[in-house]
């Protein structure tokens, strides 16, 4: 007994050694990727970059456009994409009553969610831009980028409408509330947490997108207003990013984006964090 004791001992200090090693990595890997990339693009951003257009004819380099491009791209996206999911999120948990459908909605979402970005893009390009008439645009790209961020949304949703207590519904119920009148006073206030934390997840994917919107969004660089953007070619910062870096060879602006959009994902990863602390101790009062 005494030496399978302390083969077991020493099995348990490998394990911990070797989980504690893979924690080191890890967090190496993540403190230097971000430092690298702040440290060769923060030098290289200034007002005047990130606040004008680019001119062609002085070869001035500026991605104004292709900040908006990315505001646009983002609303019009969160536009479709909150509805349809918090929509078929409710429908599944609270009036589906054939579990098999349901079973193969929920295999379906998460298919699309493993499904590569690139033939999200090639899809777009051929549904959207072709069949539909939209041509290269935005709204092809958002389009395309909401079916990339449905199973998301509709999955954080679901989950977080399965955390509220039977007990809430039965309640109102006794109280002679409707079905309706139960999901919108009782069970959505409830997992509004879960429906922020979709809403900021798909912000943060929609931000880190450039595949499927090379395909589809285009390469312009044009400052237009928000219907005009989102009906026209418009390069976001991640393509903006690709196209500077790869065909330009303009590796410090390149760098100068991957710089705004390492603080962009840190953002939306602190506010992610801060939106579930905030909920539950709302919850918890």
């Amino acid at each position: 007994m005494g030496k399978l004791s302390n083969k077991r001992k020493a099995y348990i200090m490998m394990m911990k050694a070797l989980m504690a090693i893979s924690v080191a990595i890890t967090c190496l890997l993540a403190i230097f990727l971000i430092g690298y990339v702040l440290a060769k693009g923060l030098p290289n951003v200034s007002w005047e970059i990130i606040s004008t257009s680019p001119s062609y004819l002085t070869e001035h380099i500026g991605i104004l456009p292709d900040i908006l491009n990315t505001l646009y791209i983002i609303l019009a996206t969160l536009l479709v994409v909150l509805p349809l999911g918090v929509g078929a999120a409710v429908y599944l948990t609270e009036y589906a009553r054939n579990q098999k459908l349901v079973g193969m909605i929920e295999y379906a979402a998460e298919t699309l969610s493993g499904i590569p970005s690139i033939i999200y893009g090639l899809v777009g390009m051929l549904f959207f831009c072709q069949f539909l008439n939209m041509k290269t645009s935005l709204i092809a790209g958002a389009m395309t980028l909401v079916i990339m961020n449905l199973p998301t949304v509709m999955r954080t949703t679901q989950e977080s409408l399965k955390t509220v207590p039977q007990s809430y519904r039965e309640g109102a119920f006794g109280l002679g509330a409707g079905k309706w009148r139960v999901i919108r006073t009782v069970v959505l206030p409830e997992c509004v947490d879960g429906v922020v934390t979709g809403c900021i997840l798909s912000v943060g994917r929609i931000l880190g997108e450039s595949a499927a919107l090379l395909f589809t969004a285009g390469f312009a660089h044009t400052l237009n207003n928000v219907w005009d953007g989102l009906t026209s070619s418009g390069a976001t910062l991640t393509v903006a990013l690709y196209v500077y870096a790869k065909e330009q060879g303009e590796f410090e602006v390149a760098f100068a984006i991957a710089a705004i959009l390492m603080l962009l994902t840190l953002v939306i990863n602190f506010l992610a964090d801060f939106s579930g602390w905030y909920f539950k101790r709302r919850k918890s009062k």
